[in-house]
């Protein structure tokens, strides 16, 4: 079956629309490479809504895959570097026959391969279609880490009776000696690890007696493994290496970057080192574009505040300013625009710093200050490459503010981000930047503000009945939504919400990992800039007229849009509560 036939009938169910098929099947064509691949990268379409299609054309059920019911035993069949090659999984084996899974059944090559296997096995073969994210939750069951890690370090005939002062001397020889293989399987690990556990920082740590790794998963820090303090330099070195720093230079702080293919894909690392008394420290940041590209709705937006965000987004031109503090989420929700703008017809640029996931169509650049580009100096110069859309990694001084402002009133559309404590702050800030307010109305859209608090587990977490402290605030917030929202609220959880969710973290969990939390979720405020907001902002303002025309238009707060997510079971009330303020 060929990428137009699966694409007509992806049309044809509305899964995907006609000008997206159109645009991906030319960039195939183009870079030679496949349509479908290019689909689940861009995340434009539900793969499992894919996967049906595919399993009409074929006439194989498609199944969804459980990876914890799949044996050792059973992955020892097809090992990992086939299952990646071909991409196929073995789901089981009953009465002489292997069931696998694949995401490309007509596949020639993988059809070849299974047939050796079943040869080799002596029996007969039964084929699911599955998608690319069954394929990841079964590769992850390869060869746990730790274990991988621990063979590694055996390999090295470690000592543990040597003295330290005996360590540090094997520690400069070990970088010169036949022990580097080792060493490069213990980072490797490290990072396959990092990728499969959804960890979105690495961080190396050299102690007096040990060397820890720790992963920031869902926003805290993990300990993950600790090794001997022998091994700390040549760890290190070995990721300056990957990132190209100079390894003799161990007394000042250094920045780099390197990517690498993981399970199938493209990751890239953002590594900076950092001296301390114990040795270096090096912190990775994590850029996985198929966990940090995410569609709007993806990212935690509700239906009400889509429709301001999406106007905004369609209006020929203006600015769209997202406020947050750092770890909040901004850039994810940046690159969820530019996902959404991103097309054949629109020049979309970037000045970011650094670029954190390269987008394909999207004409992106890295400031370097230390030659004199910055975004106030890039920005000039991106004016004269006929930019639609121009995002601005951050506005943070008054001559990036009037460029920018600029920018926005002569025909641009502008994505940027700022630091404010909410999205009403953002109109005082721009001033005090320098910005004349009289151009405010005109050059600004809609100002967002955004928090990212942990997600309840599915599988964990439990309804509960609202503890007396919170029942009357939670209702006052209630009260203050706007009619249409506060209707809603009524009819789903009646005149009093009465329940909230909380999370009971269960050890045996194998989605949560006995956390209680899988993953986090954005809360939003949008100000939307009205024509009565513009003549408060031009005529003078105070906070005060700011907050009751966030009233009167309903803005949805920060604190009330995470009440009704912690209703719906998403969030837990005690982290809306802490991580957001009252009006």
């Amino acid at each position: 079956m060929t990428d137009q036939e699966l694409f007509k009938e992806l049309v044809d169910k509305k899964i995907i629309s006609q000008s997206i098929s159109d645009q991906i099947l030319k960039e195939a064509s183009l870079s030679a490479s496949s349509a479908e691949e290019l689909l689940y990268e861009r995340q434009v379409a539900d793969e499992v809504a894919v996967a049906k299609v595919k399993s009409a054309l074929f006439g194989a059920p498609y199944k969804k895959i459980d990876p914890t019911s799949i044996s050792n035993e059973l992955l020892q069949i097809i090992p990992k570097d086939t299952s990646q090659n071909y991409r196929i999984i073995p789901v089981e084996k009953r009465d002489g026959m292997l069931v696998v899974g694949m995401l490309h059944p007509d596949d020639i090559r993988a059809q070849e391969a299974l047939r050796f296997i079943a040869k080799r096995e002596r029996v007969s073969l039964g084929v699911y279609v599955v998608t690319p994210t069954d394929l990841s939750l079964v590769w992850r069951r390869y060869v746990p880490y730790r274990d991988e890690v621990e063979a590694a370090v055996k390999e090295m005939n470690l000592r543990k009776s040597i003295s330290e002062e005996n360590r540090l001397v094997m520690l400069e020889e070990g970088a010169r000696s036949s022990e580097d293989a080792p060493i490069i399987k213990v980072v490797a690990a490290t990072l396959r690890h990092a990728i499969e556990s959804g960890a979105s920082d690495i961080h190396i740590e050299p102690q007096r007696k040990y060397l820890r790794i720790r992963f920031r998963l869902d926003g805290e820090l993990k300990e993950v493994a600790t090794l001997p303090a022998v091994l700390s330099q040549p760890v290190i070195s070995r990721v300056k290496v990957l990132s190209n720093l100079k390894l003799d230079e161990t007394r000042v702080p250094q920045d780099g970057r390197f990517r690498t293919m993981i399970s199938g894909r493209e990751i890239d690392f953002r590594v900076a080192t950092f001296p301390t008394p114990s040795g270096e420290k090096v912190a990775l940041r994590v850029l996985d574009s198929v966990t940090g590209l995410k569609g709007l709705k993806e990212i935690g937006l509700n239906d009400y505040n889509l429709a301001i965000l999406e106007r905004a987004i369609n209006a020929p031109f203006g600015m769209i300013l997202i406020s947050g503090p750092t770890g909040s989420g901004k850039s994810t929700t940046l690159y969820a625009i530019m996902q959404t703008v991103n097309s054949e017809g629109v020049n979309v640029v970037t000045l970011e710093d650094p670029v954190e996931y390269f987008m394909n169509g999207i004409n992106q650049s890295q400031v370097k200050p230390e030659i004199g580009y910055t975004f106030a100096s890039g920005l000039r110069q991106i004016l004269r490459q006929d930019p639609d859309v121009i995002m601005v990694g951050e506005i943070r001084d008054a001559e990036t503010a009037s460029l920018a402002v600029n920018a926005a009133l002569t025909g641009h559309r502008m994505l940027s981000t700022i630091h404010t404590n909410n999205s009403i702050g953002v109109v005082p800030r721009l001033i005090d930047l320098g910005v004349p307010q009289f151009l405010l109305p005109s050059a600004l859209n809609v100002m967002l503000a955004q928090r990212l608090v942990g997600r309840l587990c599915s599988e964990c977490k439990k309804q509960v009945e609202l503890p007396d402290g919170l029942k009357k605030e939670v209702q006052s917030e209630i009260d203050k939504l706007p009619e249409k929202l506060k209707a809603e609220v009524k009819q789903k959880y009646g005149m009093k919400p009465e329940r909230m969710y909380k999370a009971e973290p269960n050890q045996e969990c194998k989605v949560c990992k006995g956390k209680g939390i899988a993953g986090r979720v954005a809360l939003f405020e949008i100000f939307e800039m009205t024509k009565q907001l513009g003549e408060i902002v031009a005529g003078g303002f105070t906070e005060a007229k700011l907050i009751d025309e966030a009233k009167r238009q309903g803005m949805l707060t920060l604190r009330q849009d995470g009440i009704l997510k912690a209703l719906d079971g998403l969030v837990g009330l005690e982290d809306v509560f802490r991580e957001t303020s009252e009006d």
